[in-house]
């Protein structure tokens, strides 16, 4: 028992160790972590493994609150302020770290708060500043797409007032937001757009609220003569003016005139206007906080870690890539889907089918690509360009879906054709001519071409098969009447056969004879063949002659051969051994009887 119990203690010690070790203490996340880190050259940006365990650990939905602004505008104080922490113990403030904030930081510690109900993690994100020596335009520009995708409320904060470069900037924010803002509400989206919060530091406006000053600098700038650089800018004003319900303006006093020695003040020292109004602000961002939406759904941290590398991928992907670049990015991944839904519609269809329907089939999968473009492409200037592309792409696909349509058209009708060709060339050639049956393969073969043959080449194959047909018919008709008398010139001279040799009947013999002599003698010296065709009695035989060769029961045509060799073999059967059985003695085919066979007459030989 003794060694049992050490035992079990021992395996107890193991595993309070690995659990001290395995869990970090709360005062080690109790600091800013980096998360997006540059590159030596400041041109791309990279993952910071150290911040980016500090956020996977956590598994309520998360909301990030993300503060841009000029290079020194004092954004590091104001989120150590936002989270009530002193800047020894917050992120680094200029000349205490000698402006190391480089790419973006994270407070390692989330805020919680309960919205609407659950609860939420709340994680403040400090940016590096725009306009800094030894960088460029588009590295300020992928640092500030980053944040703008990422955050849930982004803080615009401007020291004195608002600057053309500054609207400039945030119009990229913009741009990404205004497209899923209040356009598909409750349905799934790719983005939802920040809450934009400008943050105006002065003492004071003249006068005028915060909210006029920014909607003045917002206002478009006239244009008499067309330039077209104005015209840029007021595109811009355009869509900064489109998210007036989805922005905010707040002003904020300098706290001190001493700027240097902020860090080393507490709120009583600092300026009282300030205080309160930085309590405001507190609120104002508690109150506009919401968590982060992508795709119609919240993110934990393992999920809003995968985003993040997402998003910077699309940002490093090419040579050093502008906000605008993300922008088409995105859109071209968007215009890919949309022109595979459209192809899938369009592929589902079935060709050849006709060209009405083709065309509703195009109108149909082009208004479903359209709609999935519009939930969920990035930009209203952008997306201007990219309807246009993705309309030359669907009209290059369609194009493309007419000739295959055409093409199988053809390659079908063209069969069908040649199955009715084929079968009008056998109509032809029967053994025994029947007007009946090649009526009804006339009929059976235009009804099946009719019906089979779809698509824009049935109307010229519709022309060739009439031509067609009504040639086979007129020549069907011609050959017709002439195989008919020929075949009743043969069948009155087989009936005189039979009547003489078979079953001796004279009066069949007599009128088979005169049969034959009417259609080659008479025919010949009083009427034409021609003509004859065109005799009441000629029609009567024709009908007779069509009631015998053919019916729906039975073709004469295709059973004349069977029928004549068993007719043929049961009248060989009565004359050599039907008569045998009744006594007679009679030869095959007897010409005469014998009356002196009972004589006794003797021989003269």
């Amino acid at each position: 028992m003794g060694r049992w119990a050490a035992g079990i203690c021992g395996v107890a010690l193991i595993w309070l160790a690995a659990s001290a070790v395995g869990d970090p203490e709360p005062d080690e996340l109790e600091r800013a972590f980096p998360i997006v880190e540059p590159d030596y050259g400041h041109t791309k940006l990279r993952l910071s493994e150290r911040g980016l365990e500090a956020i996977r650990r956590i598994e309520t939905p998360i909301a990030v609150v993300g503060v841009i602004g000029p290079y020194r505008s004092g954004k590091s104080f104001l989120l150590n302020q936002l989270l009530s922490l002193s800047c020894d113990k917050g992120f680094g403030v200029g000349h205490m770290r000698d402006t190391k904030t480089k790419g973006i930081w994270v407070w390692g510690t989330p805020v919680e708060m309960d919205v609407d109900g659950s609860k939420v993690s709340v994680l403040y994100l400090d940016t590096e500043g725009f306009e800094s020596i030894g960088k460029s335009n588009v590295y300020d520009d992928r640092i500030f797409a980053l944040a703008t995708v990422l955050s849930s409320v982004l803080i615009y904060n401007l020291p004195e007032t608002v600057r053309e470069a500054d609207i400039s900037r945030l119009s990229f924010a913009v741009e990404i937001a205004e497209e899923f803002y209040g356009r598909v509400k409750g349905q799934d989206i790719a983005f939802e757009p920040a809450k934009l919060l400008w943050l105006i530091q002065r003492d004071f406006l003249q006068g005028k609220s915060v909210q006029q000053m920014v909607n003045e600098a917002l206002q478009r700038v006239p244009n008499e003569n067309g330039d077209k650089y104005i015209d840029e800018v007021n595109q811009i004003r355009d869509s900064l003016a489109v998210m007036g319900n989805n922005s905010t303006a707040f002003s904020l006093p300098q706290p001190h005139l001493q700027r240097t020695r902020l860090c080393e003040m507490d709120d009583n020292e600092l300026d009282h206007l300030y205080v309160k109004r930085r309590d405001q602000l507190k609120q104002v961002v508690a109150s506009i906080t919401k968590p982060k939406i992508v795709q119609g759904k919240t993110l934990n941290g393992k999920e809003f870690v995968s985003f993040l590398q997402q998003i910077l991928d699309a940002l490093n992907k090419g040579e050093i890539p502008s906000t605008g670049s993300l922008v088409e990015i995105f859109n071209k991944a968007i215009l890919e889907r949309c022109l595979k839904l459209y192809r899938e519609k369009m592929d589902g269809l079935g060709l050849p089918v006709p060209v009405d329907r083709l065309q509703q089939a195009h109108e149909v999968a082009n208004d479903q690509a359209r709609m999935l473009f519009n939930k969920q492409h990035f930009g209203k200037h952008h997306a201007a360009q990219s309807i246009l592309k993705l309309d030359d792409e669907i009209k290059k696909v369609y194009r493309n879906f007419l000739l295959a349509n055409e093409y199988q058209s053809s390659k079908l009708c063209e069969a069908r054709f040649s199955e009715c060709e084929d079968k009008m060339d056998h109509l032809q050639v029967l053994k025994l001519p029947s007007m009946a049956k090649f009526n009804a393969g006339f009929l059976h073969c235009n009804g099946s071409f009719v019906r089979d043959c779809v698509g824009p080449a049935k109307e010229s194959y519709e022309r060739r098969m009439s031509k067609m047909l009504s040639k086979s018919r007129a020549l069907f008709i011609k050959e017709y009447n002439n195989k008919l008398f020929n075949w009743l010139v043969t069948f009155s001279l087989v009936m005189v056969v039979i009547g003489r040799f078979v079953i001796k009947f004279f009066l069949l013999e007599i009128i088979a004879w005169v049969m034959f002599i009417f259609l080659e003698t008479y025919t010949r010296m009083f009427w034409s063949a021609e003509s004859l065709y065109y005799n009441p009695a000629w029609h009567i035989i024709v009908s007779s002659w069509e009631t015998i060769v053919y019916s729906p029961i039975l073709d004469l045509d295709r059973w004349a051969i069977p029928i004549v060799i068993l007719l043929s073999f049961t009248v060989l059967y009565w004359r050599c051994f039907g008569r045998r059985k009744r006594g007679s003695r009679s030869s095959l085919l007897p010409l005469y009887k014998n009356s002196h066979k009972n004589t006794a007459r003797a021989r003269s030989d």
